[in-house]
Parts: structure tokens; C-alpha cells; sequence
């Protein structure tokens, strides 16, 4: 279980992390390039090959514009990324680097946007952690990466470092961590600084959509805010699981496990990976909820996604020809017209109407084979193809 980088990848990325800084910072006037993420909190994993830079400025005016002619005249590969702020993309000696530009501040309250904030959590979780605390952070990634529970994106909803890190500075090492952990249920609060006197306390002072997830974790820097507030329900649960009996051996993904499946390749659009995510995962359960609504019961269905994703459904198959149609109540006498002349033999299930109508589909395979023609499948990947 290595989840300790050893020197001589710390050497290297810190040789050229001080290179592609001491580059940008020859070029920038009025502003200063530093790093950020795990890299500047020690608290990456061996084979890390991204490095988060935070480029502040004094003003917020035409930042992303004004970093973008810089990274031009300094760097070969640059890939500007749209977003609330726009970022960058630079490949440099091997490592991406992931160029932000953000407002320099002392103050939460004084950020413009929620970047600007993020240097100040690396100020937090250095002053609270020292090496030994850093490692269990490391540990704990990367047994939430094993888990398929780390990363806050919209396809994934799990813990972000950042939470990672403020658990581990609560409970402070990894097995106290997952001892916590079997204790917790839905709308746990984790206050480090213990800003609130009790849970109600707390609750009142987060906003609606921040109590959402079922974990609270106080943001020491923002006490308003809740730093899990992306968790969700499903990656709660999942945790729960699989402290029970805890693994740092990442599943891997084999097409033969998946024998008795319809599986589905599907080759992703290009694009910001959360994004992108994003819309497979919206694919996925267009076909998901498609197939229960038309009475197809689901066994098992996931997706896997490396360079292409596999969409995977275990289905029971073999359909009645027939089905219920249920039309309206029987009080409802102008749309009851309309239905009996739109089906002849309408009958009454207590007060609601039916008729009896033949399925379209009584197998899952060729039902979704049409899906997959469906604007909701089409405009979210750039292909899609059944395998089995």
C-alpha cells in the first residue's frame, strides 16, 4: 500500500514545479504565481502529475485575459478552460499544470469568486497539520480513491481533498477516522473550529441547499458554508459500507465479470472532465429510468469510465406482449371522453380507466437500441455503441 511519495518524485516535481513558477513570475506585473491543491499542502499521492497554480492579483479586472497572454509568451501548450472564472491548461516537462487566476485577499467575505478563497484553505490546513497528520491525509485518499469516493465533481459527489483533509484534522489519524465513521448517520456535523455550540445551532446557519448532504463539515475559513455540501446520499452510504471492512485495492474494471449484462461503449464528448462526466452520467440514467418505466426490472446497472465508458445493465427480460394503459379518473369526464375514442375496450380499476395495449419492446437489448437514438443519449456523448 504506497501512499507516501518517495524522494526522488518529490524532488523532481518540486524541480520542475519552481521552474514553471519562476517562468510565469518573470512575465507577470502586478501579480504573483503560487502553488495551490494537495502539491502546496503536502498531501498528494505517489504518481500525482497535476499541479494546481493560483495566480493572485490585486484586481479583479480582465484577470483571465491578462493571464492568458502571459501563459502564451511563456508556455508552448496552454488550453484555456470556460468556467465562472476561466482557467488554464498548460502541459510543462511532463506535469499539468492547472494555471488559476484569482483575487489576492485576507478575507473570505472579500472573494469574488469561490477560487479566490482556496489559498487561504491551504494556509488552514498547513497551520493544523504537520507530517505525520499530512501522511493519514494521503491514507485516507487513497482509500476513497480505491472506493471510487473521492472527488467532488457533479458525476462523482464524493469528498473533494479539502474535506479530506479537515476529517483528518478532526479525528486525526486514518483508524480513528474509520472507527468515527461506523458511528455517523445522515446529517453529521464536523466543526474543527467549533464555531457553533450544538447541531441546531449550526443548521440555522447554513443556507437551505447546504444541508442538503447528508455530512456537514464546517468550513473553518467560511463558517456559513458547508465544505460537503456535494455529498451525496448514494457516496454516504457507499462509505458506510466499506469502513465495515476497510480496502486500499481499487476494483479493477474487467468486461468479462459482466457476462450476463447488456453492455454499452460509449466514447465521451471532449471537454472539462466534470463536465463531460456530467453528461454521461446524464445518459446513463436517461436509459436507466427509461428502461423502469417501460416495466423492464433492473438487477444491477453502473458505468465505468476511463478513456472510454462502459454503460452496464443487468436486466430482467421477457416482457409480457400486453400491458395496462391507464388513462384518466373516472370523474374526469372530458379527458374520459377523449380516451375511449382514442381505445376501444375501456375498463375500471377502482375509480381509473385502462385498456389494454401491446408493448413496443418486450426485450431490454432492442428498447435500448432505440434509446440510443434519443436526443437525451445523442447530444450527451460523441458515441455510443451496444457490445454485447
Amino acid at each position: 500500500m504506497e501512499y507516501i511519495p518517495d524522494k526522488k518524485e518529490v524532488t523532481l516535481l518540486k524541480e520542475t514545479t519552481n521552474i514553471f513558477l519562476t517562468r510565469l513570475n518573470k512575465r507577470l506585473r502586478n501579480a504573483k504565481a503560487i502553488v495551490g491543491g494537495s502539491y502546496a499542502k503536502g498531501t498528494f499521492l505517489p504518481g500525482n502529475k497535476d499541479i494546481d497554480v493560483f495566480v493572485r492579483f490585486k484586481n479583479e479586472k480582465e484577470i483571465s485575459n491578462i493571464l492568458h497572454i502571459v501563459l502564451k509568451k511563456s508556455f508552448n501548450k496552454i488550453k484555456r478552460v470556460h468556467g465562472s472564472r476561466d482557467y488554464f491548461h498548460v502541459m510543462f516537462n511532463g506535469l499539468l499544470f492547472e494555471v488559476v487566476p484569482v483575487l489576492e485577499i485576507k478575507k473570505p467575505e472579500q472573494a469574488l469568486n469561490i477560487t479566490d478563497i482556496s489559498p487561504l484553505h491551504i494556509s488552514y490546513v498547513n497551520k493544523k497539520t504537520n507530517k505525520d497528520t499530512k501522511n493519514e491525509i494521503r491514507k485516507l485518499k487513497l482509500f476513497l480513491k480505491a472506493n471510487k469516493l473521492y472527488g467532488a465533481e457533479s458525476y462523482i459527489r464524493g469528498f473533494s481533498g479539502y474535506v479530506t483533509e479537515l476529517l483528518i484534522i478532526k479525528y486525526k489519524t486514518f483508524d480513528n477516522f474509520i472507527k468515527n465513521v461506523k458511528k455517523w448517520k445522515p446529517k453529521v456535523i464536523i466543526d474543527t473550529e467549533k464555531y457553533y455550540k450544538n447541531k441546531n445551532e449550526a443548521l440555522f446557519n447554513l443556507n437551505e441547499a447546504k444541508k442538503l448532504s447528508p455530512l456537514i463539515v464546517i468550513d473553518p475559513v467560511q463558517k456559513e458554508r458547508n465544505a460537503a455540501a456535494v455529498l451525496s446520499l448514494a457516496q454516504f452510504s457507499k462509505l458506510k459500507e466499506a469502513v465495515k471492512n476497510p480496502s486500499f485495492q481499487k476494483e479493477i474494471f474487467e468486461l468479462n465479470s459482466y457476462k450476463d449484462y447488456i453492455l454499452l461503449e460509449v466514447t465521451p464528448k471532449s471537454g472539462k472532465k466534470d463536465i463531460v462526466g456530467s453528461k454521461l452520467l446524464k445518459a446513463f440514467d436517461f436509459i436507466k429510468n427509461k428502461l423502469k418505466q417501460n416495466d423492464f426490472e433492473i438487477i444491477d446497472a453502473g458505468w465505468n469510465w476511463e478513456k472510454k465508458a462502459i454503460f452496464y445493465f443487468k436486466v430482467k427480460d421477457n416482457l409480457p406482449k400486453t400491458k395496462k394503459h391507464y388513462g384518466p379518473l373516472k370523474t374526469h369526464k372530458e379527458h374520459l371522453v377523449k380516451f375511449k375514442k382514442k381505445y376501444k375496450n375501456v375498463k375500471f380499476e377502482k375509480r381509473r380507466s385502462y385498456t389494454i395495449v401491446k408493448r413496443k419492446y418486450t426485450k431490454a437489448k432492442p428498447f435500448i437500441k432505440f434509446l440510443l437514438k434519443e436526443d437525451n443519449v445523442k447530444n450527451k456523448v460523441k458515441n455510443i455503441n451496444i457490445l454485447k
